[in-house]
């Protein structure tokens, strides 16, 4: 139903905000289902993910998946993290487009001096933190919201230094009613994004072609993951994945993040073709070879 994404420089009360505004949807007996997503939801630790910029890209490579898994129109999904980079919140605007769902944005506006006073206060008390360096880097990189962009609104802003925040701060409540107020036809305030030929990623002319494409790629990608299990990091040639079909040839090791990101790129790929061109494959076995045959180009032994 709704993606929300929270925003603000590190130390900003995020995090509270997020949960301040869980407890206000359930007070609004909100039926839909509520999730917050962030580093530690997915077991990721600050520090080393905003070490440099190879794992920066990792972790909002991380969260987007996660975010793109789980979005749907009975679910309300917030995302918690830094969401500092305007580029970022762009792709999470498409993703809440072709899903056709709401979005908006919660920008916790505190300074930077409170902002290190509170990461000093964590510090102190053992609680998670960010390393005086890597705090300094992100300040200087955050780019803030601008609700004049469309993927910065509707923006709720909250000032949790000037004003503290709970479930009956403005900007929380005026964020459960945008969230939760029934749209018809003389709506105007409710933005209910639609998606457009760019963001849909597939059309099917059989009705269990999805669940097929799904289904071959993810067992390709388990046979994979197996065979490198068991190898020592080298190139991997004649993979088998079944009689009659083609044998998995990669030059190099590849990762379980990387090979996701693989599939999801192919099956967007085949949905896309299909806008032009022929349905995708109906049945595992053409779907499993469509997707060796990439897999080769992208990964072959050369």
């Amino acid at each position: 139903m709704a993606l929300v994404v929270i925003c603000g420089q590190p130390c900003s009360g995020k995090s509270k905000a997020a949960l301040c505004l869980v407890e206000a949807l359930k007070e609004s007996e909100s039926k839909q289902q509520m999730r917050i997503i962030d580093e530690a939801s997915l077991h990721l630790d600050r520090n080393q993910s905003y070490a440099n910029m190879p794992s920066e890209k990792n972790l909002r490579g991380v969260l987007r998946s996660e975010v793109d898994r789980s979005v749907s129109k009975d679910s309300i999904i917030i995302v918690d993290s830094l969401n500092n980079i305007k580029g970022y919140r762009y792709e999470l605007w498409c993703l809440a487009r072709a899903s056709g769902i709401r979005y908006c944005v919660v920008y916790c506006d505190v300074e930077e001096t409170h902002c290190r006073k509170w990461n000093e206060d964590r510090r102190e008390k053992g609680e998670t933190n960010y390393n005086d360096a890597i705090f300094d880097d992100l300040v200087r990189r955050f780019e803030k919201p601008d609700r004049r962009n469309r993927w910065d609104s509707p923006l709720f802003e909250l000032w949790p230094y000037r004003d503290a925040t709970d479930k009956s701060s403005a900007a929380i409540l005026d964020a459960v009613s945008y969230l939760t107020k029934k749209v018809d036809s003389k709506t105007r305030d409710v933005k209910i994004l639609q998606p457009t030929i760019a963001t849909q990623t597939s059309r099917f002319t059989e009705a269990n072609s999805l669940f097929e494409l799904d289904k071959a790629t993810q067992e390709v990608t388990n046979v994979v993951v197996e065979a490198q299990s068991h190898a020592l990091g080298g190139p991997l040639n004649g993979i088998s994945v079944g009689k009659d079909l083609p044998t998995i040839n990669i030059s190099r090791s590849v990762g379980l993040p990387e090979l996701r990101r693989m599939r999801r790129t192919f099956i967007k790929l085949t949905g896309q073709t299909s806008l032009s061109g022929p349905a995708p494959p109906s049945d595992t076995e053409s779907a499993k070879r469509m997707f060796i045959d990439y897999l080769n180009r992208e990964l072959g032994s050369s």
